[in-house]
């Protein structure tokens, strides 16, 4: 039986990975451009949120109605117009900002015939990832003409197309400083690194701004990246002509392949190598798989990750810890930025019914790999380097697992080994008061997501 005609109405986000703060910085100023000349596309419709005085309360919105439907001129740029409105909101957060105006405003542009896309140029305080998790999950109530419900019965994900400057994204990639540091909100706790990589990391397709000024290696050495960051992702290296900026957005959204994540956000449990990027090494650049059948000694590698926060991208994983036997930990780092949280419990800790309901493709997963007293406990990461020593890595990480003698605790006294030290407890205080490397004074090492 053939599948439903799909009526909901596509949507497009453009991303800025490059934390600019100066008006008419390169990234913005070209992103902005690209969704202009989204306009002459019939039927599209832009929306922008400028969240500058948002600690004031107040949020500016501008919705740009492009080519009507149907109109054929030589100019249809004639036919644009734009309606600026201030909205006031009393929390002052860019939560507020999604469920209160940019939802709703969603929902209500999809119910018009004359509307057939909706491009979002996302201030850059909104991440591309928390957007879509609020389309697809957040309730809106009170359009008129549509049950209630999430804005995702409603639109679609099209796209996630992310802008980065070729000149300083990787420095930030690999940096410490905060966001607040850059002149951003002073109460941003996040990274750059955070940022800018989360950006680049969710999105279906890239364009990268500043390329003229890079040099031809260092071009092949941001490909490499982008090659494992984001295999087979679409990348556009804009330095065209405003004319060419409608092909040039039009193409690369055909480009975008059925299997891209078009906003869906994938849990812990899912495949760390997805689409199958390159595992070979190239301009310095490479993958690291980290898999162990044992888990870390939690005070190791509190001690072994400082191995992340030099001249690595990212790295992200599932942990398992000796004094934590019931609970997945969740690791993700950014540059000099580290998470490390609750992922919920192993399959080998929960009932029978609950196990069972799991994820078909997580249970496979956990049988290929069973093991008689841990069931599916294990340690897998994936790292990527640009600038540090894949042997030091992997070495670093070797040592912080638990010797022969301690597994034999683990497996037999697990009461003597949850009373060994761990940083990675609910007392864990961030930033780390004992270790003062650079790093983890930039990362504030230890976040816990509880």
């Amino acid at each position: 039986m053939a599948s439903p005609p799909e009526r909901r109405t596509p949507v497009v986000l453009l991303a800025d990975a490059s934390n600019e703060t100066e008006p008419g910085a390169p990234v913005g100023a070209g992103l902005a451009r690209i969704a202009r000349a989204m306009l002459d596309t019939p039927g599209t419709v832009v929306i922008r949120h400028d969240l500058t005085a948002l600690h004031e309360g107040i949020v500016h919105r501008t919705v740009w109605y492009g080519t009507p439907i149907g109109r054929d001129v030589a100019n249809p740029a004639v036919d644009h117009h734009a309606v600026t409105t201030v909205h006031e909101l009393a929390h002052g957060c860019v939560s507020c900002t999604l469920r209160a105006d940019l939802l709703p405003l969603l929902c209500l542009l999809a119910t018009r015939d004359s509307v057939r896309r909706i491009v979002i140029a996302l201030d850059p305080a909104f991440e591309a990832e928390a957007v879509c998790h609020a389309i697809e999950h957040v309730p809106v109530a009170g359009v008129a003409g549509r049950v209630d419900g999430p804005a995702g019965r409603s639109v679609r994900i099209e796209a996630v197309v992310t802008g980065l400057d070729a000149r300083t994204w990787l420095a930030d990639a690999v940096g410490a400083e905060t966001l607040a540091e850059r002149g951003r909100r002073a109460d941003d706790e996040r990274t750059v690194a955070q940022v800018a990589v989360g950006q680049v990391e969710f999105a279906d397709a890239v364009l990268v701004f500043g390329g003229q000024a890079v040099t031809g290696a260092e071009r092949a050495r941001l490909t490499a990246i982008l090659d494992r960051l984001i295999p087979r992702a679409p990348v556009d290296w804009a330095h065209g002509s405003t004319i060419e900026d409608q092909v040039r957005i039009e193409r690369l959204l055909d480009r975008v392949a059925a299997d891209s994540r078009r906003g869906r956000i994938f849990d812990a449990h899912a495949p760390l190598l997805r689409r199958r990027p390159p595992l070979h090494t190239e301009f310095g650049v490479t993958l690291v798989e980290f898999a162990a059948g044992r888990p870390f000694h939690p005070a190791r590698l509190h001690d072994a990750l400082d191995v992340l926060f030099e001249g690595v991208v990212t790295a992200r994983g599932r942990v398992w810890l000796a004094t934590q036997p019931d609970e997945v930990v969740w690791l993700e780092s950014a540059g000099g930025g580290l998470r490390v949280g609750s992922a919920g419990p192993w399959l080998a800790v929960l009932p029978p019914e609950d196990a069972a309901a799991a994820d078909p493709d997580r249970r496979a997963l956990a049988a290929m790999r069973w093991d008689e007293h841990f069931g599916d406990r294990d340690v897998s990461l994936t790292v990527l380097v640009c600038d540090a020593d894949p042997d030091e890595i992997r070495h670093a990480l070797h040592w912080a697992l638990v010797d022969d003698a301690e597994l034999r605790l683990v497996r037999t006294a697990p009461e003597v080994v949850a009373q060994w030290d761990d940083p990675f407890g609910d007392w864990h205080e961030d930033p780390c008061e004992t270790n003062e490397s650079t790093a983890t004074q930039g990362a504030q090492d230890g976040r816990a997501d509880r």
